[in-house]
C-alpha cells in the first residue's frame, strides 16, 4: 500500500532536516577532510546521500547493529538480491533522497513552452522530441554490506601503498589533464622557486609548478591540488569574465585554496592515498569570511563543485582505484532493464522491515 502524499513530504522533510544537520557539523577542517575521504570512496552516490547514509550508518553502529563505524558498500533491497544476497531480518533502510523525473514531449523543442509532460501510459507521437526532467524527489532506502547475508562479494584488488609513495600512474594521470587543459608542467628543485609554496598555478602564463623536494606521495598530492585550481578557478576567455573571475578570486582565496585541496583530498581519497600529514584549511575559517552566506551554506555549494570536479578527474584517470561505494559484481543497467521486462511472479521471504522499501535507483 503506498504511503499517502502527506507522509512522503513528512519523509522528505525529516531527510531534509538531517542532511542540514549533518551539513552544518562540517565546519572543522578535520570533519570536513573525514567527508571527504568517505565522499570519494562512495563515489556513485550524491554528496548529499553519501552524507545521510554516513550519520545513519554511524548511528546504527552506536546502537550495535552494525559492526564497523563506516559503511563500505551500499545497495537497494532488489540490487541486494540481484547480487544472491537478502537483507537480514530487523536490518532498517538508511533513508537517501532519490529523484522523480518525468517524461516530457514537444514537436518544437527550441520553444521552452512548447513541452508537456506524458500522462501515465502515453506514448510519444511521431515527430515528438522525448526528454526525462527531473520533478521532485521521494525517499528511497539503501542497505549496508554488513547488514545482508548471501553469497560472498567478489573483491576487486586494493592498491597497497608504502609509505611516501604515490599511487602507480597517478602522477602521469594528473600531468596528462594539466596539459590538456592548456597549461605547461614544471618541475622546480625547491619552495624557494615558487615563493615558499609546495606548488603554483600562474593563470598568467598558463603554467603549473611543483617542487621536486618531497616524497612522491606529497608531490602527486600537490599535482592534484593545482590541477583542482586549474579546473575549477582558471580565468575565462572573455575580458569581462576574467574581469569577474579576477576579483572572485581575491575575494574569496581561501575559498579556492579550500576547494582545491579538499579536490587533492578526494582524488588522494579515492587511491587510497594516505594525507592525514597535511593539514587542511578550516573550513569555518573560509567560509566565515563570505558575506551574506551561512558557513553551512557556502561548505554546502563548495562540496558540490568540489566533488564535481573530483569526479570528472577521477573519470579520467586510468588509475587503479578503491570502490565506490557500488557492491561489486552489481550491473544497475542489466536490473533496470530486468524491471523493465514483465517476469513471473516469484515466491520470496521478505523481513518485514524491508517489505514495501523503495530500491534507490
Amino acid at each position: 500500500m503506498r504511503n499517502s502524499l502527506g507522509e512522503r513530504e513528512a519523509k522528505l522533510e525529516a531527510l531534509h532536516e538531517k542532511l542540514t544537520a549533518s551539513v552544518a557539523a562540517l565546519v572543522t577542517g578535520e570533519d570536513w577532510k573525514r567527508a571527504l575521504e568517505f565522499a570519494a570512496r562512495f563515489r556513485s552516490r550524491s554528496f548529499n546521500n553519501t552524507l545521510l547514509i554516513h550519520v545513519q550508518h554511524y548511528s546504527a553502529h552506536r546502537e550495535g547493529r552494525v559492526p564497523h563505524p563506516s559503511p563500505t558498500y551500499v545497495a537497494g533491497f532488489k540490487q541486494w538480491l540481484s547480487l544472491d544476497r537478502q537483507v537480514m531480518k530487523g536490518q532498517s533502510g538508511y533513508a537517501i533522497l532519490a529523484p522523480v523525473t518525468a517524461r516530457f514531449v514537444s514537436t518544437t523543442p527550441d520553444d521552452p513552452g512548447s513541452w508537456r509532460r506524458l500522462g501515465r501510459g502515453e506514448k510519444p507521437r511521431p515527430g515528438d522530441t522525448v526528454r526525462a526532467k527531473l520533478i521532485g524527489l521521494r525517499p528511497a532506502y539503501v542497505w549496508d554490506v554488513s547488514q545482508t547475508d548471501g553469497d560472498p562479494l567478489p573483491e576487486p584488488p586494493r592498491p597497497v601503498l608504502l609509505r611516501g609513495e604515490a599511487p602507480e600512474g597517478l602522477w602521469d594521470g594528473l600531468a596528462d589533464q594539466i596539459t590538456a587543459q592548456g597549461y605547461e608542467l614544471r618541475l622546480v628543485s625547491d619552495a624557494s622557486h615558487i615563493g615558499g609554496a609546495n606548488g603554483l598555478t600562474d593563470f598568467l602564463t598558463r603554467e603549473v609548478s611543483v617542487r621536486m623536494d618531497m616524497d612522491d606521495a606529497a608531490q602527486v598530492k600537490t599535482l592534484a591540488h593545482e590541477l583542482g585550481h586549474v579546473m575549477l578557478h582558471s580565468p575565462a576567455s572573455s575580458v569581462q569574465e576574467q574581469t569577474r573571475a579576477a576579483a572572485d578570486a581575491t575575494l574569496h582565496r581561501g575559498i579556492a585554496e579550500v576547494e582545491a585541496e579538499s579536490v587533492a583530498l578526494m582524488v588522494a581519497a579515492a587511491h587510497g592515498l594516505d594525507t592525514n600529514d597535511y593539514t587542511v584549511p578550516y573550513v569555518s575559517t573560509w567560509a566565515s569570511t563570505v558575506r551574506g552566506k551561512s558557513p553551512v551554506e557556502v561548505v554546502q555549494a563548495t562540496a558540490d563543485r568540489v566533488r564535481g570536479t573530483a569526479m570528472k578527474i577521477l573519470d579520467d584517470l586510468d588509475t587503479a582505484q578503491v570502490n565506490d561505494g557500488n557492491p561489486p559484481g552489481l550491473d544497475r543497467e542489466a536490473l533496470a532493464a530486468n524491471r523493465r521486462v514483465p517476469r513471473p511472479r516469484r515466491t520470496a521471504t521478505r523481513s518485514p522491515v524491508s517489505s514495501g522499501m523503495g530500491v534507490e535507483r
